[in-house]
């Protein structure tokens, strides 16, 4: 392999990437960690450190070998694409010992997996298998990351690739970037002048009953969640005429004061009856029969999942882990727990809350 430059551009140039350079040094067989060890190793393939830094093909194969009969990893990889699978195949080509560039045409990595709230069919936290991968690929000493960036071509043949990547301007230095959201709040995208709505809120019960409500907590946006908690406690539910009192009293704009509402699964945009029954249907629950238990209380109640019976006294949903996996299956009415939940003592469950009053 000859030498290797990488040729700085300014934000929105193209960026060239050429023959794949050294990585890691492996020691006995298996790679090393740390960057003495990448230095040391472009040393020998006759490379200056900084420069090391050069493009790669898309695939392990791409990677060269040396030729001392050994088989030690000598290359770079680029792994197109930041979504989960391209953040694992970075890890996995990286600790092999191969310096990867990981190319995302977004401006953050981690794809449609981070907007997810669950995975199939285990129904784990997207964000928590997720998240560790995004801390280790962004901290990894052999991934490059070039987010905000598209590859525009690419030449050669298999081990000898030659990749032209096309970096979007940020107007960010992102050497300097603490993640301190200065830039943020200047953003002239994101603060640009908005006419504040005029819809006039009649005085009724409801305005009432919410205003007495707002009254407790400072009139800033950093008031909202609680707010909506209070009122929806109020009402079992948000009235539109609440949101609409929130959003004036705060001066915000109601669309963000009911996407708020309406992104958290604690609130509810439509009544709900008296008694709040959910089952769970996590993993734990599901395979001691939770399936059985909800279909029970759909069949005494008449209503499916996510309704409310025709009196307004119960309401049926699913959640799905309620954090006491070992009292599965296990039912919630109105945050009292009923654990090792069976089919007979459904009715029971519903007969005594259905003599309730809720205070």
């Amino acid at each position: 392999m000859g030498k290797t430059s990488v040729k700085k551009s300014p934000p929105g140039a193209s960026k060239s990437l050429g023959n794949p350079a050294a990585a890691r040094k492996p020691a006995g067989g298996k790679p090393a960690a740390g960057k003495p060890a990448a230095r040391r190793t472009a040393g020998k393939a006759g490379l200056r450190p900084a420069k090391a830094a050069a493009a790669g093909s898309a695939a392990r194969k791409g990677a060269g070998h040396d030729n001392n009969g050994k088989g030690k990893p000598l290359g770079s990889v680029l792994v197109v694409g930041a979504g989960i699978a391209g953040i694992q195949s970075s890890l996995d080509l990286a600790e092999s010992g191969y310096k990867v560039y990981l190319v995302e045409k977004n401006p953050s990595i981690g794809g449609v997996m981070t907007m997810l709230d669950k995975t199939f069919p285990t129904n784990d936290c997207s964000m928590c298998i997720v998240s560790p991968k995004l801390v280790e690929a962004a901290r990894h000493t052999n991934i490059e990351l070039l987010s905000y960036a598209e590859v525009d071509k690419v030449e050669g043949e298999a081990g000898h690739f030659k990749v032209q990547v096309r970096k979007k301007a940020r107007s960010v230095d992102l050497s300097k970037c603490t993640g301190c959201g200065a830039c943020a709040a200047a953003c002239p995208v994101n603060q640009r002048i908005r006419l504040p709505e005029s819809v006039p809120v009649e005085a009724d019960e409801t305005v009432r009953k919410t205003d007495a409500v707002l009254d407790r907590y400072p009139q800033q946006r950093a008031s909202l969640i609680m707010m909506l908690q209070d009122v929806n406690a109020a009402f079992n539910y948000l009235p539109e005429a609440a949101l609409r009192r929130i959003a004036e009293r705060l001066d915000l704009p109601y669309a963000e004061v009911y996407g708020t509402a309406s992104f958290y699964k604690a609130f509810s945009l439509e009544p709900r009856g008296e008694h709040l029954v959910q089952v769970c249907v996590g993993t734990a629950c599901h395979v001691r029969g939770a399936q059985r238990i909800l279909e029970e209380f759909e069949r005494i109640l008449s209503v499916k999942s996510g309704m409310t019976t025709e009196d307004r006294k119960f309401t049926l949903e699913t959640v799905n882990c309620l954090g006491a996996c070992a009292l599965g299956p296990i039912v919630v009415v109105d945050g009292e727990y009923h654990g090792s939940m069976n089919l007979a003592r459904v009715s029971r469950v519903v007969d005594s809350y259905a003599k309730k009053e809720k205070v």
